[in-house]
């Protein structure tokens, strides 16, 4: 897996190598879905205001012909453009801690199998381990050990996906026992290891699907609650998302034994509050955990930023660590992460599609006409 700064440095280096034309393209491709791993690479200045931009701003876009890029602030300033005060181009680049970070997980990538202790991932980055500890939790949201712990689970995965046995699994994944699994990852399968190898074989999950105006809408329920809901275009597509994650377990569509439950969301698309009682059987992280139940407090009609949350964790610069657990949530609208927009007023992301995400909270909203929303805009991407 590239991380962050790999992949920033492939894509730089892809630019280079493209002719004018072609990169010029390219630069714009990136301008127009706001992707911020060209944030360093270059800036674009628009002729009409006379302001230059970093490739991620969310401020409104301006015509192509209106639009020249630079190398970078020094050229654009040279030129006779001046900074934009809402997207800060001078600091585009990433913060040194974010840079620090970024290298303690390629080391962690690289050494997985290895020892990762505290001492010796901040002796790495000449760091005590106290302020090493400080930095790589602001950044990322979690600490150092929870995320060692999140890519063995992931590598673990992987290997029981593959066929492999459970013992050659996991101490290929760099446990060191059987027990430390189950010590270290606490409910991060789901079903026990030698379940999550066949693919949740054995496992027993009803479901079902209804019309909503999101298009159709799967409730997946276990024995302890609600563990999926899916939503697409057809039955096939909601269908597979469930089986992708319970490729062999056993899948059985009962709309009589489910109407309790897929009442409760039709319900809901009639203007009406999904029950916060309403029991769910997810696994997550210590972080997701904390971050889908602040999302579950977020008050019908309403929204907060992934940057508040963010700042009620403790960790202001995790802004990015909690869009990737929205974007793992696996039952919509009861964890209602379409409720999660960015500072700007802008929709982000939404892993079932941000028209979905607008359609949401058009209807929360008009069910709550009182509520004073902040106004939203839809931003291609993530």
């Amino acid at each position: 897996m590239l991380t962050t700064e790999q992949n920033r440095d492939q894509l730089h280096g892809t630019l280079e190598r493209q002719d004018d034309a072609s990169r010029d393209d390219e630069k714009w491709k990136a301008v127009q879905s706001r992707d911020d791993r060209f944030d360093g690479a270059f800036v674009f200045a628009v002729r009409s205001t006379g302001i230059y931009c970093r490739p991620s701003c969310p401020a409104r876009l301006a015509g192509k012909d209106q639009v020249a890029f630079f190398p970078g602030p020094i050229e654009a300033e040279q030129s006779g453009f001046r900074p934009c005060h809402r997207c800060q181009p001078r600091e585009a680049g990433p913060s040194p801690k974010a840079k620090l970070v970024d290298q303690v997980c390629r080391y962690i990538e690289a050494n997985v199998q290895g020892k990762l202790d505290l001492a010796i991932l901040s002796r790495h980055v000449g760091l005590s381990p106290y302020h090493f500890q400080r930095t790589f939790k602001k950044v990322l949201g979690i600490s150092p050990r929870e995320y060692v712990k999140a890519r063995r689970l992931g590598r673990m995965k992987r290997f029981l996906r593959n066929g492999e046995t459970v013992n050659d699994s996991l101490y290929n994944a760099g446990f060191s026992s059987r027990s430390r699994v189950y010590e270290d990852v606490p409910g991060g399968f789901g079903v026990n290891p030698g379940e999550f190898r066949r693919g949740g074989e054995g496992l027993r999950i009803r479901y079902s699907i209804i019309n909503s105006p999101l298009g159709r809408l799967l409730v997946a329920w276990t024995q302890g609650g609600v563990c999926g809901v899916c939503i697409g275009d057809s039955d096939a597509f909601v269908e597979s998302s469930l089986a992708e994650d319970y490729p062999s377990a056993t899948l059985h569509r009962s709309d009589d034994e489910m109407k309790e439950w897929t009442g409760a969301f039709a319900k809901y698309f009639e203007g009406n509050r999904l029950d916060v009682n309403l029991p769910l059987d997810v696994k997550a992280t210590a972080f997701q955990s904390r971050v889908w139940k602040i999302i579950q407090s977020i008050p019908f009609g309403k929204t907060t930023t992934y940057s508040q949350i963010a700042k009620e964790l403790g960790a202001p610069e995790a802004s990015r660590a909690v869009a990737r657990a929205c974007a793992t949530n696996p039952v919509a609208l009861a964890i209602p992460c379409h409720r999660v927009i960015g500072k700007d007023g802008s929709l982000r992301g939404y892993r079932w599609g941000i028209e979905r995400k607008h359609t949401l909270l058009k209807l929360e909203q008009a069910a709550n006409p009182e509520t004073v929303q902040k106004t939203t805009r839809q931003v291609p991407g993530n």
